[in-house]
């Protein structure tokens, strides 16, 4: 059995004045112990909602969900010591100071003055935010609240971590800073569940990836199988002139596997191949024998984009509107899901 695993999960709001919109329809997910699983889909897609089941902050209409084989319904009261959760917004006290923060959650959970203040120097060091644990959150960035928040999060050194979009509105050297700080907590047994729109955050840190879409499950699997699954390799290139454009394609038909798609400038063209080494040196040496000008080409893999593309009809793209409110708007905090 898993250790998170949640069976034919349905959750319906009805929005006043609005159709009833199911935001879970029969989601099944397994998490296995000691690892990452990522839910990957755009905002609306259920993400939030499964979250906040499996941190019992929601009860589903029906499905079962279990964490290491307690029943998440049947006893909220035995999963909340079990869990920890880091959501989309941190969950801080911006007048008290990065340490004070810490503190305040350790005594909350009635460690004691001496092990609260312990503990949370600790996670300070871990989090590298030595330099700023006597200053107000109220004037840190967005990325050391997202570390502080994280780290509240793990004061009672948690077996299970859910991160509901954990690196949203971080620059990228903060978004690497966090995932160096997961990929660390992992090693130590920490099981995580984590949901993103970030395609390069799942691949980066996730063992399994379930993609997620209209409140279900629409594929599962690693990385590189996902990517697999939906074809092999490609060849990309770039014209210098428009006006080569009928050649390339005419070039690329024959040599490609697949009709070429064609960029909105009508100069880049893509076209998978099943030897895409091979194809791409026939191709350049049809372009060089026509004198045909290229500005790039090489070969690429598919990306989890294309993978989401091809299952969803949409890319996973972070601007896409929640169609429903129900998600995002009310992510769980760290400190709600475990008091």
């Amino acid at each position: 059995m898993s250790y998170i695993e949640a069976v034919d999960l349905k959750k319906t709001y009805t929005p006043k004045g609005a159709s009833p919109v199911h935001a879970l329809d029969g989601l099944n997910l397994e998490v296995p112990q000691g690892t990452v699983t990522a839910l990957l889909g755009p905002n609306g897609a259920g993400k939030t909602t499964t979250v906040k089941v499996l941190t019992t902050l929601t009860r589903p209409d029906s499905g079962t969900a279990t964490i290491n084989g307690v029943d998440v319904i049947a006893s909220p009261e035995r999963i909340r010591p079990m869990i920890g959760v880091s959501g989309q917004y941190a969950a801080v006290d911006e007048n008290l100071t990065g340490f004070e923060n810490l503190d305040m959650v350790g005594r909350l959970y009635h460690l004691g003055a001496k092990q609260s203040r312990v503990r949370a120097r600790e996670l300070i060091d871990l989090f590298d935010l030595t330099e700023a644990q006597n200053r107000p959150v109220k004037g840190f960035s967005g990325g050391m609240r997202r570390r502080i928040d994280l780290a509240g999060a793990l004061v009672m050194r948690p077996p299970v971590l859910f991160l509901d979009e954990p690196t949203t509105g971080l620059d990228p050297r903060s978004r690497i800073g966090m995932w160096e700080i997961i990929t660390t907590l992992v090693g130590e047994g920490t099981t995580v569940l984590l949901t993103t729109q970030y395609l390069e955050e799942a691949d980066q840190l996730a063992d399994s990836i379930s993609v997620i879409d209209d409140g279900k499950v629409i594929a599962k699997g690693t990385s590189d199988e996902l990517k697999a699954s939906i074809g092999g390799q490609r060849v990309e290139l770039s014209l210098v002139s428009q006006d080569d454009a009928a050649a390339a394609r005419e070039i690329l038909t024959r040599f490609g596997s697949t009709e070429p798609a064609v960029s909105l400038d009508g100069r880049g063209f893509t076209v998978n191949a099943e030897d895409a080494p091979a194809a791409l040196q026939l191709i350049l040496t049809e372009f060089a024998s026509r004198g045909i000008p290229l500005y790039d080409a090489g070969m690429r893999r598919p990306t989890l984009d294309d993978v989401f593309l091809k299952l969803t009809g949409h890319t996973a793209s972070a601007d896409d509107a929640a169609a429903t409110g129900t998600e995002n708007t009310d992510a769980p905090s760290s400190r709600k899901a475990q008091k």
